[in-house]
């Protein structure tokens, strides 16, 4: 049972977030995610590869009208999402399913949504060092749903013209942005953590399904000072939960 002290907070307190089995805390990549995605209105967002539920909590805070369904295959980490939801006063407007991307039948009743959001294992199969936590294999290599397949299952659940948008680590981007290009036009943040151009480990990789173009290669975001200090632009997003746009 998590206790007061299990906490932590994220957007600048806005948000109250509880850790997981060993401490675990949802890092910078989610609450970045959730600031790209471009949504308005009332419109619905499904989150893949929720995890803890951060990115969806995230956007649903900062965004206060829309809907967001959130998705992993770890049940004990959608468990949490679900708490954190209650927590927080989201449960209206956010749901946690433990649900593998294989079982299609399952999202017969939520039918498409106007943007996808997806947080993939980083590391393929085989690859890296294994950790003896379960949870942490599961979040961060690859099972037997690769990158082309997370990729389809998200295509095929956004709207027309809606967006597509993942994080992932910068060493794959090429790979990611030749997968998303079959369908839509695309757009990549690169995440540099002090020097523009140098040193990034994450990116953030966006599609406007059916929409034509060249890809686009944005700038990117610098993260941190060179006193290890968030940037002014990063603490925009990470503490006054402002927008990133890609």
């Amino acid at each position: 049972m998590n206790t007061q002290s299990d906490r932590y907070q994220l957007l600048g307190a806005r948000l109250n977030m509880l850790s997981a089995s060993g401490g675990y805390k949802a890092s910078i990549d989610p609450v970045l995610l959730a600031a790209s995605i471009p949504c308005k209105g009332e419109q619905r967002v499904l989150d893949v590869g929720c995890g803890v539920g951060a990115a969806a909590l995230c956007l649903a805070t900062r965004m206060p009208s829309i809907q967001v369904i959130g998705i992993d295959h770890q049940a004990p980490l959608v468990l949490l999402a679900n708490k954190t939801a209650q927590l927080n006063r989201l449960k209206a407007r956010t749901q946690f399913y433990a649900c593998d991307l294989a079982d299609s039948k399952r999202w017969l009743q939520f039918a498409v949504f106007d943007h996808v959001m997806a947080n993939p294992p980083h590391l393929k199969k085989g690859s890296g060092n294994i950790s003896p936590d379960p949870l942490k294999v599961a979040a961060n290599v690859e099972g037997d749903t690769n990158l082309k397949q997370w990729v389809l299952f998200c295509v095929q659940h956004v709207v027309d013209f809606g967006t597509v948008t993942f994080v992932h680590r910068y060493d794959r981007k090429d790979e990611l942005i030749f997968l998303l290009e079959e369908h839509g036009l695309v757009s990549v943040l690169p995440l540099w953590p002090k020097t523009h151009g140098v040193g990034a480990k994450r990116v953030l990789v966006q599609a406007v399904k059916g929409a034509v173009g060249n890809t686009r290669i944005k700038s990117g975001l610098v993260l941190h000072d060179a006193d290890n200090t968030y940037t002014r632009d990063a603490l925009a997003i990470l503490r006054e939960a402002e927008a990133l746009k890609i």
